[in-house]
């Protein structure tokens, strides 16, 4: 994992900041290898280690399925989530400083799970999608309890144009009195999206307010589509 951690340290995190400010997501391209890819791909086809797999349609949330890991988690993922954490530390708590939050967040991953055990939050969140013909996700936040940390992570294991058409990254913005805004993405195979969990912080005339934010997937016309989703807080079920 020492290439990998490399790759993360070498990331341009103050223009991830910036683009998190501005506009609740940041795109870091190519930060997985397409062999990476393949074997997180490959993991879906385990029957084991993970904990829960939900079918989407059951619960009305879209059409296809997600995994979700169990702890230990496997080393590629343990790594992303503890490596990437600290760097977004300081966003989410300057979030909470100019929204008048009482929450900061520690700098270490281990102690943000600390709170998350002292609230009977116990399930690991990192989770893998696979989405086929006529797939898609309903808009939703991944919240799982009251210990959420602001910010989260999806890599791309799909090409677009080759392995799926469709299937877009689509993120709505809801402001106060005013008509949702929708921004639709399309990562490449390789590349990370840091996104808003909840919500993000805009200046108004009479200081900061928050912007609701979601996150869904468009429907695949054609193809696979496989993501990685990483969550920094742990879930009660």
């Amino acid at each position: 994992m020492n290439d990998l951690t490399s790759r993360i340290h070498k990331v341009d995190w103050s223009l991830v900041e910036e683009n998190l400010h501005a506009n609740g997501y940041a795109l870091v391209p190519n930060l997985l290898t397409p062999k990476e890819c393949e074997g997180l791909k490959e993991l879906y086809g385990n029957p084991s280690g993970y904990r829960k797999t939900v079918v989407m349609e059951r619960y009305r949330f879209g059409l296809g399925e997600y995994k979700y890991f169990d702890y230990p988690l496997p080393n590629m993922i343990q790594t992303l989530r503890e490596a990437i954490y600290p760097h977004l530390v300081p966003v989410a708590n300057l979030w909470m400083k100019v929204l008048k939050m009482e929450k900061m967040f520690p700098n270490a991953h281990q102690e943000l799970l600390g709170e998350c055990l002292e609230q009977n939050q116990l399930k690991p969140t990192p989770l893998i999608l696979k989405y086929g013909e006529g797939g898609f996700n309903t808009l939703h936040q991944d919240l799982y309890g009251d210990v959420y940390f602001p910010l989260q992570l999806v890599f791309f294991l799909s090409e677009p144009g080759e392995d799926h058409e469709g299937g877009e990254f689509v993120l709505t913005q809801q402001t106060p009195r005013a008509q949702s805004k929708a921004m639709v993405l399309r990562p490449k195979k390789g590349d990370m999206l840091v996104f808003t969990t909840n919500f993000r912080p805009i200046q108004g005339q009479k200081g900061y307010y928050r912007a609701t934010m979601k996150h869904g997937v468009s429907e695949v016309s054609h193809g696979e589509r496989y993501t990685l989703g990483i969550i920094f807080h742990d879930a009660i079920s």
